[in-house]
């Protein structure tokens, strides 16, 4: 899927800009969410702040914390690379998004074949 989005940046790229969606974050907090080490979370932030996908910004609380966010320009990409998912995806299904009543039924019938075939490997 990440291939599909065409994102333009490498995928762990992708996963600090995600992390970031649900606001500021300290640069210790993005770790978690990304399975990324803090060192390398802060070479990829690096990065991505001069891509102008993101900003970091000083607490004005603690100065020893510096609170990471999401710029417009990181919005868009994650959202055009979506776009292009879900365009994707749709295509695949054969139907369009009004289509609704058909997509349901195309994801339900899929999500059941993986959760068989999950079944099967675990039994």
């Amino acid at each position: 899927m990440y291939r599909i989005g065409d994102f333009g940046v490498p995928h762990s790229h992708v996963n600090v800009l995600t992390a970031l969606e649900t606001g500021p974050h300290r640069v210790s907090t993005l770790t978690l969410p990304t399975g990324l080490t803090q060192p390398r979370v802060t070479v990829l932030l690096q990065e991505l702040e001069e891509d102008g996908l993101v900003e970091r910004r000083r607490s004005t609380d603690d100065r020893r914390v510096t609170n990471v966010s999401l710029t417009e320009q990181g919005r868009d990409l994650l959202r055009l690379g979506r776009q292009r998912i879900a365009a994707a995806l749709l295509a695949t299904l054969g139907t369009t998004a009004d289509d609704t009543e058909r997509i349901g039924s195309t994801a339900r019938e899929t999500v059941l074949n993986l959760l068989n075939a999950l079944e099967s490997e675990v039994t």
